[in-house]
């Protein structure tokens, strides 16, 4: 089956001129979501990395199944203040605005290679900013 016909377009969400793609539906479906995790774990499969950072929240969700999938720890990448402990921030330009980004400083050794994953790409600044902070806690993205 092709997954991308389980995508819904949600025009104008969260505001007027931007179209949503939501992937709820897709994840709804337990053979679209089998499929999808199977289809990304053989597309990262040739990749050298020991942890998945994904973004919340729908992130969570996709990254976790996958790092499950492969065998490979998973790292939280979340807003700012949801995190206990000590954090490193990074703040990331949005099509609607400006957000920040945490991740626990503890969550990757010095030159260890992780793979990051996004659920949304937009402008690609979350993506953007997620690499960033990966990298300033000492990860090879």
């Amino acid at each position: 089956m092709n997954l991308e016909t389980a995508l819904r377009i949600v025009p104008n969400f969260p505001k007027d001129g931007v179209d949503f793609i939501d992937i709820s539906p897709l994840l709804e479906d337990p053979n679209n979501l089998k499929q999808m995790i199977e289809q990304l774990a053989e597309k990262v499969a040739s990749y050298e990395f020991s942890k998945i950072a994904a973004i919340e929240s729908r992130g969570f969700v996709i990254g976790t199944a996958l790092a499950h999938a492969l065998g490979k720890g998973f790292v939280m990448i979340r807003k700012k203040g949801k995190l206990p402990g000590q954090t490193r921030s990074q703040s990331y330009d949005l099509e609607y605005g400006t957000d920040t980004i945490e991740v626990l400083e503890t969550s990757f050794a010095k030159g260890e290679k992780i793979l990051v994953l996004d659920d949304v790409l937009a402008t690609g600044g979350t993506a953007q900013a997620a690499n960033q902070l990966a990298e300033s806690v000492g990860a090879d993205v």
